[in-house]
């Protein structure tokens, strides 16, 4: 974990300097990074989001598969519940990507 911690602060150290480097080039360059700024937000957002999704629904899929093989009997009354909840799952992917395309669009 604190090698994560460890990747991901620097990741934002760097992303920090190149943008006060880009800043210092030219006067008016500030306005120019917006651009750039809503491309690399759209690509984090849907990077977070496809993430939080994954792993969302490989604990649900995970939790059902053990449910069914402590109770076989209930696969039935699980698999509504575990298709439902993949869909709104999914959903949030999805609302996720079309603000990505939104936002792209801007750039």
């Amino acid at each position: 974990m604190k090698q994560l911690t460890a990747f991901v602060l620097t990741g934002l150290f760097v992303l920090i300097l190149s943008g006060v480097a880009a800043a210092a080039d030219a006067p008016g360059s500030a306005a120019n990074m917006v651009p750039g700024i809503i491309a690399l937000g759209a690509g984090l957002g849907i990077a977070i989001a496809a993430f939080g999704c994954a792993l969302a629904q490989g604990r649900v899929g995970g939790a059902a598969m053990e449910s069914i093989g402590r109770n076989p009997n209930s696969a039935d009354k699980i698999f509504t519940p575990l298709i439902l909840s993949l869909a709104l799952i999914e959903a949030l992917g999805i609302y996720a990507l079309i603000i990505a395309f939104i936002l792209a669009g801007k750039v």
